[in-house]
């Protein structure tokens, strides 16, 4: 043995005396088969002992579909990850080993590819052993290395929380599933075989566990098209989170069972004698629903079991796609079908690549029974998914439709990640596109778009581009023009209004429904806010300057650098940048200019700074955007006296003075607040200010009071009414001025409409 191999022998024998374990590892002979390798308590074991780790079903799954070379492969990696976890046992007390093996045989039932069950066999190495990934390199070879370290998880790093850590771990693990599948199923049968075996841990882990695995790990198992997996983690979930609700509910569908053969066997024997005598030869099998889902119904639809008729279901495999809408119409020749549960997922398909036609009918004495009709290679990819087809390279050129979807989904990851920094914001926009009920809209072109169901025409504009999404403006759906929250609808044809000049409102992030789409929004919003703060932060600090009689030093200054270093920024943007969001003042900063015109070494952490912004004021255009916001309770436009509330990382909120919001909240905060602001020389047009006029209910007039507006040459945003008599009633109108004087003439001219009888301007 080298020196590295006695190294991590002892470190492992170490480990399991420090667990305090008392299994003993018989130590294997260099001839020792690799099909089976018995792990003791110090004695003979019978073959049905859990301490037992066997190969032999293993090898007899591979030798189905692998030849003896990549066997020999399998087993060289099962001796690497035996003597790995030498002396680890699992919370079972069984060996650790048994839980790779487990882990394989899944992978082995997926047929997936020899590198990828080297990896299942591995996959705990580096997390667990401390075995070094360029090992894994060098021992085997750097794909089955890449695959084990996208299955680790981030342990060794610091993390402020555990729910942070776990937010990066599975950012990393995503995001090597977009680059090779194989990381996200070897992850899927590791946490299935930790779902079978988790009646070994306490309560309270298992409802962890199984929250965890409902969260994230089911809705990427049915992205992909696993149903066959997804249904058997819901119930295992199910029976983790609430034991003895499972246990009911298992008793009461046995008892259904029994009362309802006669039903079921009835309807078989009606369908297998009706297709034959059609020329259809098929394949038909009852079903019962999981558990899990007819629990989910239960409570979705607040009823009994009792209440939940449809529990069983018919699935009719036939041979072509022909045959599966024959078959449909000879079981709506037998029996009623229900209106309105009639779905063609053939024609279009899932997201996740789901193909089948399904249909409800009233069975014998009332009861609703669920048939799916589908061929032979449709069963095959609605079991299996991704699994059946995964994909291995991005340039396949022989990638069938469900391989497209996915990878297309596979690759919106990279596009996420590349427009998100924070791992808990990524895994949000993750969860976002996890649950995809979806609706299918169509393009000017024609063609079939899906989206989640809520989605509205921005979703549907970041999916088609993201400059699209960026420069949106209006959206027309079947012809009709349509506010871009408005939700879509299956079958709608939708065209996207774009415009150079339109950019993202943080608005739009209230009704969106992609991940894509929310990962751009806050792009963009976040990089403009970044650069407007700048600007804002510059002009702010060269007012502050000028009040003390020093020029501002050019960017290339050795008195900024000195700055820099003594406040802890990184560069001069992101001083003028913290300016610019409140987190720093500008008169303080201009203070360290003083001496000599250099650098006047303060700490940034000073909790006194604020007092320091009363000695300098603060000019406001209204145009800073995000940097500086007008507050929309009072709406301040040029010419009214102004305050303003310093909000860390969100910049300033501009208020007026006497406006009753800000006044109550300067109340609770009064540290927060700025008195010295002002209007710069050049101010922004078109600024928005609320009028509250009452006028007398007569007809026409409403447009006189709008033509005065107009001549007044202001531009009317919104208007609401509300009527208080027969003949009296209060409009509130939203209009754009330039200042108080265009304000006025407004208000003049709206006083000269006879029926008004009384006008003020509204700020709260």
């Amino acid at each position: 043995m080298t020196l590295k191999g006695i190294k991590g022998a002892s470190s492992t024998i170490l480990h399991a005396l420090r667990a305090g374990s008392p299994f003993k590892r018989k130590q294997k002979e260099s001839t020792q088969s690799a099909e089976s390798t018995q792990l003791t308590t110090g004695k003979a074991t019978p073959a049905n002992d859990p301490t037992i780790a066997s190969l032999a079903t293993l090898t007899e799954m591979l030798s189905s579909y692998m030849d003896s070379k990549d066997i020999e492969k399998v087993r060289e990696a099962y001796r690497f990850a035996d003597q790995a976890h030498l002396g680890q046992f699992r919370s079972s007390g069984a060996p650790y080993i048994t839980h790779p093996i487990a882990v394989t045989e899944i992978c082995a039932g997926w047929k997936l590819d020899v590198n990828a069950l080297m990896a299942a066999l591995l996959h705990d190495v580096i997390e667990d052993q401390g075995v070094l990934k360029s090992e894994l390199a060098e021992k085997f070879n750097p794909d089955v290395a890449n695959l084990v370290d996208g299955l680790t998880k981030l342990e060794k790093l610091n993390f402020a929380t555990k729910a942070e850590q776990q937010a990066e771990s599975f950012r990393k693990m995503l995001l090597a599933m977009a680059k090779d599948v194989r990381v996200i199923l070897i992850k899927l049968a590791d946490r299935l075989h930790n779902m079978r075996t988790l009646d070994a841990v306490d309560p309270a882990k298992r409802r962890r566990v199984a929250n965890e695995t409902l969260e994230i790990y089911t809705p990427i198992a049915h992205r992909l098209g696993l149903n066959s997996l997804v249904r058997e983690l819901q119930d295992l979930c199910f029976e983790a989170s609430s034991p003895n609700r499972y246990s009911v509910l298992h008793k009461a569908v046995m008892a259904a069972r029994g009362n309802r053969r006669e039903v079921l066997t009835k309807i078989t024997d009606n369908i297998t004698t009706a297709l034959p005598a059609q020329g259809i030869e098929a394949e038909i099998s009852g079903r019962e629903k999981s558990l899990f889902s007819i629990y989910k119904k239960m409570r979705e639809q607040k009823k009994s079991f009792s209440d939940v008729l449809d529990i069983y279901g018919f699935r009719i495999i036939v041979h072509t796609l022909p045959e599966c809408y024959l078959a449909l119409g000879v079981i709506h020749q037998l029996y009623r079908p229900v209106p309105g549960k009639f779905k063609d997922y053939i024609a279009i398909p899932k997201l996740n690549g789901y193909q089948s036609l399904h249909t409800t009918l009233v069975g014998p004495y009332g009861t609703p029974i669920e048939f799916q009709i589908r061929t032979r290679d449709m069963d095959h990819i609605a079991e299996k998914g991704v699994a059946s087809h995964w994909i291995y390279k991005n340039d396949d050129l022989s990638l069938n439709d469900l391989q497209k979807q996915t990878h297309r989904w596979l690759q919106s990851l990279l596009d996420i990640q590349s427009q998100t920094g924070d791992s808990g914001e990524f895994l949000e926009h993750v969860k976002v596109d996890l649950f995809p009920d979806a609706v299918y809209v169509l393009t000017p072109k024609g063609k079939i778009i899906s989206l989640p169901r809520g989605a509205t025409p921005i979703d549907f504009a970041y999916l088609i581009h993201t400059d699209i999404g960026n420069h949106a403006v209006s959206a027309k759906i079947n012809g009709e023009f349509v506010p871009l929250k408005t939700e879509l609808s299956s079958g709608d044809r939708i065209e996207i209004i774009t415009s150079p000049a339109s950019v993202p409102s943080a608005q739009w992030l209230n009704y969106v429904r992609t991940g894509k789409a929310r990962s751009e929004i806050r792009h963009f919003l976040k990089t403009v806010k970044y650069s407007e703060s700048i600007q804002f932060g510059e002009k702010q600090l060269l007012h502050a300057l000028q009040e003390l009689n020093i020029p501002m030093p050019p960017k290339d200054d050795p008195q900024w650098e000195k700055l820099a270093k003594s406040t802890g920024a990184s560069s001069v943007d992101e001083i003028l940048a913290d300016i610019g969001l409140g987190r720093r003042l500008a008169a303080v900063v201009a203070r360290r200019f003083i001496i000599d015109n250099e650098i006047l070494a303060t700490s940034a952490a000073v909790i006194d700074e604020m007092s320091v912004a009363k000695t300098g004021t603060i000019f406001i255009q209204g145009n800073e955007g995000q940097a500086a916001q007008l507050s929309s309770c009072c709406c301040p436009i040029p010419g009214d006296p102004l305050i303003a509330c310093i909000r860390p990382g969100h910049g300033l909120v501009v208020h007026t003075e006497d406006c009753p919001t800000a006044l109550r909240q300067r109340t609770r905060e009064p540290e927060r607040w700025v008195s010295s602001v002002n209007w710069d020389k050049e101010t922004a047009k078109h600024l928005p200010t609320r009028l509250e006029v009452t006028l007398k209910s007569e007809k026409g007039v409403l447009g006189r009071i709008a033509a005065q507006i107009a001549t007044a040459d202001s531009n009317i945003i919104q208007m609401s009414m509300n009527e208080e008599a027969l003949e009296t009633a209060t409009i509130q109108i939203t209009i754009q001025v330039d200042d108080r004087k265009h304000l006025a003439r407004v208000i003049r001219l709206i006083r000269h409409v006879p029926q008004v009888t009384k006008i003020v301007r509204v700020k709260s």
